[in-house]
């Protein structure tokens, strides 16, 4: 079918072509939400602006990962692009060395200024959706390993992995996605280290917007229990801990008489909308059969509660506990049964244990916002010479995730359509970074400078066009 041989290369002479017609709904999206002037009135590095404001190198980095940059020196590409600057009004952006620069500018309280900036920004966009978005604000918490292949990088350190690299700590509102706190930390740091008080904070920040109820939640490194008492003090406030499987609390596990003990039913992943089909065979499964490898089968879940005092409380708090029926299996003999015991510490009471254990296990979903940031995003490249600058480039980096959660959240969903328009709205929430940047960024356009517009001349077509122009005329209620 690829016949073409008759193939000629030419340079148009005023045709301006533009690879990403999606930027400038973001750079609109900047300005309608009041990010520009909330930076440059907020942060404050250089001395003098000529030609450049603080914003100017916060968006530009941000734009740099739009229009798929992957580092710093991707910036060099685009300063070379005459039609990128005219796309932007702009005369010239800053180059890789200055950026750089600008992240080294960064003291501690200074990338806090930026985060609670942006954060501020946040709750504008927040307040304006439905009441039902208040109910319940969920805060994950987790850490990951960035690795990095320098050797003069001050303050990285050999993590538990054993991999140099730093430790970054991430926050995130599970109902949007959106990170709220980026920590970066060395590499030789526990998961929970400082996470107490990033905790605090996103309580604060979830109740200025008027969340009814903010539930905290992470993996057994962040049950930290000489912080429950003071978040159990706050009425609004409920968290859910993974806790490590002690040998006192197997003992309590195991103690607990059988009739206490409840079948848990996992729920389907998903509903089959048309013919059900039959299953392909386990490839998998096989081969660890015909090789005799050790397999464990899971054969049943039950789950059970007690009253729970940790050491370092003075109150008393529900454990769930989880127990797994497993059998160890080689090739095609069962070699004998396996009992694990999950436990989670709550102070929530009216929940029952099996929403619970199902509660504790959606916050795997952090696990593919990590992700995002890590290799979608690329905002833990960790590209600049010290802790800070590298925490300075990673929130600046993680405002294009950023963009794209509230050109989501802007969405309007009134109307006669919508139902339709809510789930649009969802579906953009949850496309991956690649996959956004190819719906509303990737958009192949010509650049028309007019005496007093620029114009964004689509040239191609795809199914979220319509999406994308319903956000434009919320960011622009009096454009056609």
């Amino acid at each position: 079918m690829f016949r073409a041989t008759n193939i000629h290369y030419d340079l148009a002479e005023r045709t301006r072509g533009f690879a990403y017609g999606g930027l400038g709904a973001m750079h609109l999206l900047a300005q309608q939400t009041g990010l520009i002037p909330a930076i440059d009135q907020g942060l404050h590095l250089l001395k003098r602006h000529l030609p450049y404001h603080e914003s100017d190198h916060v968006l530009n980095i941000a734009y740099n990962i739009l229009c798929h940059g992957d580092c710093l020196e991707d910036l060099e590409r685009l300063r070379n692009d005459e039609v990128y600057l005219d796309a932007l009004g702009a005369q010239r952006i800053p180059d890789p060395t200055t950026a750089g620069d600008f992240c080294r500018r960064f003291s501690l309280p200074d990338v806090m200024t930026l985060m609670e900036i942006i954060n501020r920004v946040r709750l504008g966009i927040w307040k304006k959706q439905p009441p039902a978005f208040f109910r319940q604000a969920i805060i994950d918490g987790d850490g990951t390993i960035a690795e990095t292949t320098g050797a003069c990088k001050e303050g990285m350190d050999i993590s538990y992995k054993g991999l140099w690299g730093y430790h970054p700590l991430v926050l995130s509102l599970a109902n949007t996605g959106e990170p709220l706190y980026l920590v970066n930390r060395s590499g030789n740091c526990t998961s929970s280290q400082s996470a107490a008080e990033y905790y605090d904070r996103a309580i604060d920040l979830c109740l200025a917007a008027g969340f009814l109820e903010i539930l905290l939640r992470g993996d057994t490194d962040f049950s930290q229990t000489e912080h429950l008492d003071r978040w159990d003090d706050r009425p609004q406030v409920r968290f859910l801990f993974g806790i490590d499987a002690m040998p006192n609390l197997v003992t309590l596990a195991e103690g607990l008489p059988e009739g206490l003990w409840k079948p848990l039913d996992r729920p389907a992943k998903y509903e089959v909308r048309t013919e059900p089909r039959q299953r392909p065979s386990n490839v998998k499964e096989r081969i660890v059969h015909e090789r005799g490898y050790k397999n464990v089968r899971l054969q049943s879940e039950q789950v059970a509660e007690f009253d729970y005092r940790p050491t370092k409380c003075r109150k008393t708090y529900r454990v769930v506990v989880l127990r797994k029926n497993l059998s160890v299996e080689q090739g095609q003999q069962r070699l004998f049964d396996e009992i694990r015991y999950f436990f989670y510490i709550t102070n929530d009471r009216t929940s029952s244990m099996a929403e619970i254990v199902h509660l504790a296990n959606e916050r795997c979903n952090q696990e593919n916002l990590i992700e995002q940031l890590k290799n979608g995003v690329q905002a833990m490249q960790m590209p600049v010479d010290n802790l800070v600058s590298n925490w300075a480039y990673m929130v600046m980096a993680s405002l294009a995730w950023t963009l794209k959660a509230w050109f989501a959240l802007l969405l309007p969903t009134q109307g006669r359509w919508a139902d339709k328009y809510a789930a649009e709205k969802q579906s953009v929430l949850t496309l991956e970074f690649k996959r956004f940047r190819q719906a509303f960024i990737e958009l192949p356009c010509q650049i028309v400078k007019t005496g007093r517009r620029i114009v964004y001349r689509l040239l191609s077509w795809n199914r979220w066009l319509p999406v994308f122009f319903r956000g434009l005329r919320a960011l622009l209620p009096g454009s056609g």
